[in-house]
């Protein structure tokens, strides 16, 4: 069975932070996780947005948004070390 984990936050992050968290879903640690989306506010202006399915990731500048959100979809996932790995 398949769930869902998703965060809002007001955090800034750089191109590099959210291609480092991306990369790290693809280790058994977090769960099996099939994809991952999300908008966060980008550390040199503008917003980052990014999907993610296993060994691939994309990482874009995207249009303004009002708050950072993630959302991660997948299998037996720990709550728990996401939050850690997304967490500011």
């Amino acid at each position: 069975m398949f769930t869902s984990w998703g965060l809002e936050t007001p955090a800034v992050y750089t191109k590099e932070e959210i291609a480092h968290i991306l990369a790290e879903l693809d280790k058994e640690e977090y769960g099996m996780v099939l994809r991952a989306k999300g908008m966060v506010a980008g550390a040199e202006g503008g917003w980052i947005y990014f999907d993610y399915v296993p060994e691939e990731s994309n990482v874009r500048d995207g249009k303004p948004g009002v708050t950072g959100k993630f959302c991660v979809i997948g299998s037996q996932l720990k709550e728990e070390k996401l939050a850690a790995l997304f967490g500011k």
